[in-house]
């Protein structure tokens, strides 16, 4: 079972990252499939340690994977690592394998330590909403401006009708990212967003 994580790791010099990740979910090895050319395969493979952090926070998701920030944070427990301060648990891991194939690499996982705050208790309807529309956000290279609107139109129906205000401002993000994004990919932007 692939379950949504938001991943960290550190890099060489002890800077975090965060990032969005599936990762398949079992309760001493967990798998990453990062692309090779991300931060996270990086540093996942440099240090050797990550942490799986399960948040209920759709808006933590979006400002990490399209906008690239570093999450509030505190150190793990037992391994070279950041948990995410509004994680509702976590898991500290060590690599103990890695396979690579095409774009992406295959990355096992021993889980050396759990951390707990709270329950997790799922994302409502809206939350669910902005996390895929941050997915489809991630691959705009893919489509056609028409077709990427009428996806976020859809996203967008859900969030109106079921969202708070973290979600509704959390896809609002979102579509300030694509809006970004199709212009640069269309050539109006330069990279700066100008």
């Amino acid at each position: 079972m692939i379950i949504e994580t938001i991943f960290s790791t550190l890099d060489t010099s002890g800077r975090p990252n965060f990032a969005p990740m599936g990762v398949e979910w079992g309760e001493d090895l967990l798998t990453v499939r990062p692309y090779r050319n991300t931060r996270t395969y990086l540093n996942l493979i440099s240090s050797g340690y990550g942490v799986a952090n399960l948040s209920d926070n759709a808006l933590a998701f979006v400002r990490c994977g399209l906008y690239k920030e570093v999450l509030p944070n505190f150190p793990a427990k037992i391994i070279p690592g950041a948990i995410f301060r509004e994680a509702c648990s976590w898991r500290e891991m060590e690599v103990i394998s890695e396979h690579r194939s095409g774009e992406r690499a295959e990355v096992q996982c021993l889980v050396l330590h759990r951390g707990r705050k709270k329950d997790f208790t799922g994302f409502c309807r809206a939350a669910n909403a902005v996390i895929e529309a941050a997915i489809l956000a991630t691959r705009f290279f893919l489509y056609k401006r028409e077709a990427m609107e009428e996806k976020l139109n859809y996203y967008m129906k859900i969030v109106e009708k079921t969202g708070s205000s973290d979600e509704r401002r959390a896809f609002e993000m979102v579509r300030e990212y694509v809006g970004s994004a199709m212009a640069l990919k269309e050539g109006r932007l330069d990279d700066r967003g100008y």
